[in-house]
């Protein structure tokens, strides 16, 4: 069953150049006092990431617009490219065979989401509060997309 499941999730990604050990390193003499290092702070440029992959690979990926938030009308349209890439990259899944695995956050629950996946016959796969074990991205996918 798990062979057919594409889960989906969201994650703010800044734009930011951090520095490495290695390039902050620099050269004193024993008596000189520690450098000062500045705070490495979150940039101001951020957007939002939506993701999607299944237990090969990442089926459907697309930034959101600066200033656009992931409301009802902005995910049927996410919803709509990750079919058109489920189709696509995953044809053995095509039409009905796969699972939707998504947070409940509100813009994923409105009846006009629920009305498209029932539509399109995909099935949902309910995903229970607070547990990590149902949200590979935020533990798996996420921290390594976000490695300098």
């Amino acid at each position: 069953m798990f062979d057919r499941v594409i889960t989906s999730d969201e994650t703010w990604c800044f734009q930011y150049d951090p520095e490495t050990k290695q390039q902050s390193m620099q050269w004193k003499t024993q008596n000189s006092r520690r450098p000062k290092k500045a705070r490495m702070s979150w940039s101001q440029v951020k957007n939002m990431l939506v993701c999607s992959f299944d237990h090969k690979r990442i089926v459907h990926y697309e930034f959101i617009a600066q200033g656009q938030m992931v409301n009802k009308q902005c995910y049927l349209e996410v919803l709509t490219s990750l079919r058109e890439s489920v189709r696509r990259k995953r044809p053995g899944l095509w039409p009905d065979k796969w699972i939707l695995h998504h947070d409940n956050v509100p813009a994923h629950d409105v009846l006009r989401v629920r009305e498209f996946l029932a539509k399109n016959s995909i099935t949902k796969m309910d995903h229970l509060p607070y547990s990590p074990e149902l949200a590979p991205c935020n533990f798996w996918l996420f921290p390594k997309l976000k490695m300098p």
